[in-house]
């Protein structure tokens, strides 16, 4: 059985920060630019607090079956959840959205590759 590899996005939006809490996520705003996005087992944290209220979380995983997507994406989930609350910051609108990267079609680049691989 081949492993699969999931990629996992939780977003949401901040909700009725303090003073406090949005002074600290202007301080570590650099750490957690676009810029900087990866998807990661521990997650990756994304914001711009000065432009919007609104994070991203992106989580990889990995499962040997097509199911095990829907348990990595509740702990994922859970664990963008439990880093906020941790925190003290309250959310709303979180969504979580999962990919299957085995199951994703084919870049112009790999239909390219494969088909030179065939002949």
């Amino acid at each position: 059985m081949s492993t699969r590899t999931f990629r996992i996005t939780v977003r949401g939006a901040f909700d009725a920060l303090t003073d406090a809490q949005r002074a600290a996520l202007l301080a570590d705003a650099a750490e957690h630019d676009v810029l900087r996005a990866a998807f990661t087992p521990e997650g990756t944290l994304t914001y711009d607090i000065a432009a919007r209220p609104a994070f991203v979380f992106r989580f990889s995983a990995t499962g040997e079956k097509e199911e095990d997507i829907l348990e990595a994406t509740e702990r994922a989930e859970g664990a963008a959840k439990a880093w906020l609350t941790e925190r003290g910051y309250s959310f709303k609108h979180l969504r979580t959205t999962a990919e299957d990267l085995s199951q994703a079609p084919l870049g112009k680049r790999q239909r390219r590759a494969a088909r030179g691989a065939g002949a």
